[in-house]
């Protein structure tokens, strides 16, 4: 059947069997009745369970049992609560994910997909949770398995998965985020005591936005300039003890509590400076640099830059977390906006409430580029966890993996964003309520594209490291010049990688030693950022064409679509470039919107389907208007899901 006839019986169906159940949709069957909306949409050209097996790539057995986990009553949202409560309830809902002996610090070294699988079911859930989780397990259990020797593992590692050795992260200051190679806080070597002192010497010292930090955190890596007999080695981690087993702070620590956030208010983030507060010189997380009881200072690494990277190392996989926590919400999102726009019924050529909102172009053109966008961006960030997973021991393959980690984080981070900010829209007045769900998901949104590193700015910093080793990709000639035409689609987006660093790198050149920082800084800030941009997204969809090859034949004609239309739609927003660089034909130029609607109508039929792969559950969604938002409107339900959806 062809594209017109396909789009246009899918619209008779609807018609005609829409305006039968139109009549109980307010009636007790209700809930049925939205099932049977659904239905109606049309069945899926592909098998569903395989597409899950594909998306989630890996640790299959323990994504499906925390599925089950997460179907726990404890784990439905609460949304009139106090900050305490929203903190208290995130906490144990972090607590019943380790007895369930889903995570470990050690999965670092055993399994760490298994690490990256759990933050992003577990952040449709609680990103409040999730969030605590990666300074949990990754930022601080992580720095402590990687950079701590024996000592450290025998003292803390177990604590660490049980939670009864809550910590936090240290490096960001008051003064100092970005540019954290310059913190101020200091760690002196006492010889005398054999202590290292830990010092907060201003205001801008402070360590701020410290996760756990105002209630739960026991422990502190604290990232400082060391001084040994006044000489500065360089920023090291240590370990402070803040609070004793009683959760009271430690003389010389203060603690405060930030308060208030715009979302995510289950997180305790804190403020926390150090007054002359003496810790043991077994403290130093001492796996690359040691002092001696004497005050020697030895290293494995020569310079105090080197140092500062690799006791920062962790920052990478959580980059890998946050990313993982994003697809997992940009999952939620489009399946909670799908199944709405599928129900809810609005004006049809007769005048009457017969069709779903999801027929209309409207909300397709809306909707289905982000959900080509969301699997193209889940195919990369699996190849970009599987090379930082694997890479190999001798270092040789981690710049690489560095480059890709910096930028996998930013284009999942303003994914998510652009996901909920249109589902929120296109689900009119009930996107609005917090009950379902758009807000915290919002919130987790703008927390990631900060968390780890700015996004912006790492992607100066993908940028940097790509045009260092830049050379002309061997593109080849071009394929033959069809917008219907896969090869050809990306070989337009690896022409325009080569353009944008070829054209970025001349002007480097001509700005010489000497103007190399204001030209960087100053002038080509929208050239890099696009060079950045076209290089993850041309590394994107080579992997997505890699899932496809790779994938089971029956899924290949719906991800040959999606794969398509992702690369339309990078086109689509990229076209003045495009055109002005002579990258595409004008005449191709005018037509690119036609085809990207054409294809939205084409997976419209799928839809539903595409989003029910992602595997999210009804109880991991709980959005009324994924389920039966008319039920939920028979009773004072005050906002809050309960059980009864």
């Amino acid at each position: 059947m062809n594209r017109v006839s396909s789009a246009k019986m899918l619209r008779l169906k609807h018609t005609g069997s829409l305006l039968r159940l139109l009549h109980t949709c307010t009636s007790s069957s209700a809930k049925a009745d939205l099932q049977n909306l659904r239905a109606q949409w049309g069945a899926a050209s592909f098998n569903i369970p395989k597409m899950t097996e594909l998306l989630d790539h890996d640790n299959h057995d323990m994504r499906q049992n925390l599925r089950e986990l997460f179907k726990d009553k404890d784990m439905i949202p609460r949304y009139n609560i106090s900050m305490a409560e929203e903190r208290e309830i995130a906490y144990q809902r972090l607590r019943k994910v380790c007895n369930g002996g889903f995570i470990s610090v050690r999965d670092f070294e055993s399994n760490p997909r298994r690490i990256f699988a759990v933050h992003e079911l577990s952040a449709i859930v609680d990103a409040s949770m999730a969030t605590k989780m990666t300074v949990q397990f990754n930022l601080f259990g992580g720095t402590v398995l990687k950079l701590g020797t024996e000592r450290h593992h025998a003292a803390l590692l177990k604590g660490i998965d049980t939670l009864d050795d809550m910590g936090c992260f240290g490096l960001t200051e008051l003064g100092y985020g970005n540019n954290a190679v310059e913190m101020e806080t200091t760690a002196t070597y006492d010889p005398s005591t054999k202590e290292f002192v830990v010092h907060t010497p201003s205001t801008l010292a402070q360590k701020y936005w410290i996760t756990n930090g105002a209630i739960h955190a026991k422990h502190c890596i604290v990232f400082a300039q060391l001084y040994i007999n006044r000489i500065n080695h360089g920023i090291q981690a240590v370990l402070v003890r803040i609070r004793d087993d009683k959760l009271q702070p430690l003389p010389g620590v203060t603690i405060a509590d930030m308060g208030y956030k715009m979302s995510l208010n289950g997180v305790d983030n804190a403020r926390l400076s150090f007054d002359s507060v003496r810790v043991p010189r077994e403290n130093l997380l001492n796996r690359f640099s040691d002092v001696a009881d004497d005050g020697s200072f030895t290293s494995a690494i020569s310079s105090g830059r080197a140092r500062f990277l690799t006791v920062a190392d962790q920052l990478l996989s959580g980059r890998l977390c946050i990313a993982s926590m994003c697809m997992g919400v940009a999952k939620a999102t489009l399946a909670i906006a799908f199944r709405y726009a599928s129900t809810r019924l609005t004006v049809g050529p007769r005048g009457k409430s017969d069709t779903p909102i999801l027929q209309y172009q409207l909300q397709q053109r809306a909707l289905i580029p982000l959900l080509a966008r969301t699997y193209a961006i889940n195919f990369g960030l699996n190849y970009v966890k599987d090379r930082w997973s694997f890479q190999k021991a001798d270092g040789s393959e981690h710049g690489e993996i560095v480059t890709m980690c910096c930028a996998i984080k930013p284009v999942a981070s303003w994914n998510v964003g652009q996901v909920t900010t249109v589902a929120r829209e296109r689900c009119g007045g009930q996107g609005y309520l917090a009950s379902n769900r758009f807000g915290i998901f919002l919130g987790l949104a703008h927390a990631a594209m900060t968390a780890e590193g700015d996004n912006s700015v790492l992607m100066q910093k993908v940028a940097k490291e790509r045009l260092a080793v830049f050379k002309p990709s061997a593109i080849g000639d071009s394929p033959k010049a069809s917008l219907n035409d896969q090869k050809y689609l990306h070989y337009l987006i690896a022409k325009r990688e080569d353009f944008l660093f070829s054209t970025l790198g001349m002007k480097m050149k001509k700005a010489g030693k000497e103007g190399v920082f204001s030209e960087w800084m100053y002038e080509q800030s929208d050239a890099i950022q696009s060079a950045a941009q076209a290089f993850i997204e041309r590394l994107i969809s080579e992997e997505f064409a890699k899932a496809i090859e790779s994938s089971d034949p029956s899924l290949s004609p719906v991800l040959n679509q999606l794969y398509k239309l992702y690369l339309l739609d990078v086109i689509e927003k990229d076209l003045g470039l495009f055109l002005v660089s002579g990258i595409l034909p004008t005449d191709f130029g005018k037509t690119v919107g036609e085809v990207c609607r054409a294809l939205c109508k084409d997976i419209a039929p799928n839809c539903l389907a595409l989003a029910e792969a992602f595997g999210v559950t009804d109880a991991m969604m709980a959005a009324p208007i994924s389920a039966d938002w008319i039920g939920y409107n028979e009773y004072d339900n005050q906002g809050e899901v309960g059980r009864r959806i």
